[in-house]
């Protein structure tokens, strides 16, 4: 979520008018971090909102890199009605997605029209004239539904499906359909609509492709998750899908590994403005975990699961702590159990997954 606070304090700021009930100024949501932890350099550079994140990707040097890009990218200022929240950035501050080199922006979520189908179009223009590729949303229903392929070794493909959810705020109108543009929208995670989302999958996938399906669903706070869901993403997995990546909610869900293939049900935020907001301290959304997957290429089966622990501070990320680590550790593993999955702290510091 690079926009609103995060665009403030980085070269190019664009607008900082916002249309909330308390808070009418985006460089209020700084004012509010520093608060918190003390004070930020403005203009910080792009690399800024990153910090020790992209030594964590470097070190692990991952074939895909993947992210929900949860703002629009766009000077337009045309608000979208009925909306509570709008987030944008402004394009000449693109390099700071840039710095982390995603090979797929996912833009099937809640605010990346937030300033209307003119903000998404410009949204489009501006990640392709940066060579980001793009999932989840489109100019009409065919490229909405478009999935992002990244090559692997070998001729083989990553291939990257977004789509997102009523669940998550996503409202009916935003759904790409026709000529009209819009994010590939589902309305609920019912079988029907998996078994159709499966024959997608199939028409695209090749022997050593490996299919990722991301989704934005499900409510922003809270570690329920409901058996339609569950039920959603075991039968994606059932159909083919080799892993499933789900976010909405603010802080990490359970975890589950079924027939051998990872289903997040809720990554938490990355980046953010949140810092200094009061609330659901009980959740630690200052924690901010960075997952790195080990995928078999030849059955999409899952080998390994490390959780890197970073913190928000002063709009940054920093490694988090020994206590910090632990408590997200034994959270995830509470979550997790019931879904036969175990969360542990590992010898380097990084949270591992087991299953039992």
């Amino acid at each position: 979520m690079l926009g609103r606070g995060v665009d403030q304090i980085l070269p190019h700021p664009g607008d900082p008018a916002l249309r909330e009930p308390y808070i009418r100024d985006a460089r209020d949501y700084v004012e509010l971090a520093e608060a918190a932890n003390g004070p930020i350099p403005r203009p910080v550079d792009f690399e800024w909102p990153w910090g020790d994140a992209l030594r964590v990707l470097d070190e692990a040097a991952p074939d895909a890199r993947i992210l929900n890009l949860e703002t629009g990218v766009t000077r337009h200022g045309c608000f979208a009605p009925g909306k509570g929240v709008h987030y944008r950035m402004a394009p000449a501050n693109l390099p700071a997605l840039s710095a982390a080199r995603p090979d797929v922006c996912v833009l099937a979520n809640n605010h990346v029209m937030d300033f209307g189908r003119r903000g998404l179009d410009e949204t489009l223009g501006a990640l392709a004239a940066a060579g980001l590729r793009t999932a989840g949303a489109g100019r009409d229903i065919d490229t909405a539904r478009l999935p992002a392929a990244v090559p692997l070794p070998g001729g083989h493909r990553v291939l990257v499906f977004a789509l997102g959810m009523l669940s998550s705020g996503i409202p009916f109108g935003w759904a790409a359909a026709g000529d009209l543009g819009g994010v590939d929208f589902v309305p609920e995670p019912s079988l029907s609509a998996a078994a159709e989302l499966v024959a997608r999958v199939r028409q695209w996938k090749r022997p050593g492709d490996l299919a990722v399906v991301s989704l934005h669903w499900g409510s922003n706070w809270g570690h329920e998750i409901d058996r339609d869901t569950v039920g959603y993403a075991r039968a994606l997995i059932d159909g083919g899908v080799d892993l499933v990546y789900g976010h909405s909610s603010h802080h990490p869900r359970a975890l589950e590994v079924h027939r051998g293939k990872l289903i997040l049900y809720g990554c938490g935020d990355l980046i953010d403005d949140y810092e200094g907001i009061t609330g659901y301290e009980r959740y630690r959304d200052d924690l901010r975990p960075l997952y790195l997957a080990t995928v078999r290429a030849d059955s999409g089966r899952l080998e390994g699961l490390r959780i890197a622990v970073l913190r928000a501070e002063r709009m940054r990320l920093r490694y988090a702590g020994d206590r910090d680590r632990a408590w997200l550790g034994t959270t995830l593993d509470r979550v997790s159990r019931p879904f036969g999955t175990r969360v542990e702290v590992a010898p380097d510091g990084a949270l591992a997954v087991r299953t039992v």
